[in-house]
């Protein structure tokens, strides 16, 4: 019994060292996250980690050299995001969980850190790429945040695509929903972004949880519960269980913490998923990059799917790292050190 107390006791300290890492990068910069939870190394084979490398890969090289070329921030966000969307891999988009009849209904928003702008999306059923819908939202409205029907009819007067809701359902997915009573599934993507002009953006879609009740909608949408960012602070991307995002408002903490109390991107990171989250029984992460070239994926879960692009503090290449389980090993010419 007393080992079991040691153990429990160091555990945070365990999962604090395994799965927070902050880097320091030079120039433009991409993070991207594929959804955090029960994602253990157990449950895929080599060839299923491969296929989500390679996902995670070409993201950050469309992503990355879009940036390099002088892309404003946000069509990188945008740009990002929908290939997400359109990768059965993940819960956004074509792929996305069910809800508990059975549909598709997916959630998104974007951000712009040097204006705070931001439009947001929700309960849709037949837009297939939500981010496209987010961004216009955002710059054809004056509203933040639109949802159901409504957000729909909006994007009858813009160049959406339309879908019927059965492009959304994979083979996987309707087998996950036939067992979600056993096995509840939540995730997300998201993008956080310093681009050239040294203005942050974030953006993060979803499908959200597998089972959620009918017109449930999680922290996505929501600016400052799971997408957040402001030049004075941090681009922040959130995935996990969206109510707990929502109730602690996790985003903009991450940001407030920064602009109020003085922390660096690394304290308050660590303390949002280490501590806040973890003593409200959350369970996620986030990815987050602040306008001096920091950046930080944190997550308090087994797993998140995550990758970085940059030219890390020191070094003239760009490098490309991708990570999916909790214990990350690195490329041998990448070697990012921590922040002190």
């Amino acid at each position: 019994m007393r080992h079991l107390l040691i153990f429990a006791a160091l555990l945070p300290t365990l999962l604090t060292a395994q799965n927070h890492q902050t880097f320091k990068f030079d120039g433009p910069v991409i993070l991207i996250h594929g959804g955090a939870g029960g994602i253990e190394r157990k449950y895929y084979n080599d060839e299923q980690i491969a296929e989500y490398d390679s996902a995670l890969q070409a993201v950050l090289k469309v992503g990355y050299d879009m940036l390099t070329y002088g892309a404003n921030g946000m069509d990188v966000v945008v740009e990002c995001l929908t290939m997400l969307e359109n990768d059965p891999h993940f819960n956004a988009g074509k792929g996305a969980v069910f809800n508990d009849q059975g549909e598709v209904e997916l959630d998104a928003s974007v951000m712009d850190g040097s204006t705070k702008m931001a439009g947001a999306v929700a309960g849709l059923k037949h837009i297939m790429n939500p981010a496209k819908l987010a961004r216009a939202v955002m710059e054809e409205t004056s509203h933040v945040l639109l949802i159901g029907e409504g957000a729909e009819e909006f994007a009858k007067t813009q160049d959406h695509q339309f879908v019927d809701n059965e492009y959304f359902l994979t083979p996987k997915r309707k087998d996950q929903y036939e067992r979600w009573k056993q096995m509840k599934k939540n995730g997300t993507v998201g993008v956080v972004v310093l681009d050239v002009q040294g203005n942050l953006y974030a953006g993060t879609s979803t499908g959200g949880m597998m089972g959620k009740k009918y017109g449930r909608v999680g922290d996505v949408p929501i600016i400052g519960a799971g997408t957040y960012a402001d030049n004075n602070g941090a681009a922040v991307s959130c995935t996990g269980h969206g109510e707990y995002y929502i109730r602690n408002n996790v985003a903009f903490q991450v940001n407030a913490r920064m602009q109020y109390q003085g922390l660096t991107l690394e304290q308050s990171t660590r303390e949002v998923i280490f501590g806040v989250l973890n003593s409200n029984a959350g369970n996620g992460g986030l990815i987050a990059i602040d306008a001096k070239g920091n950046a930080t994926w944190t997550f308090n879960s087994s797993g998140m799917f995550r990758g970085a692009a940059g030219i890390l503090d020191g070094r003239k290449a760009p490098r490309f790292m991708t990570e999916i389980f909790g214990d990350p090993t690195w490329p041998e010419d990448c070697d990012p050190k921590p922040i002190e």
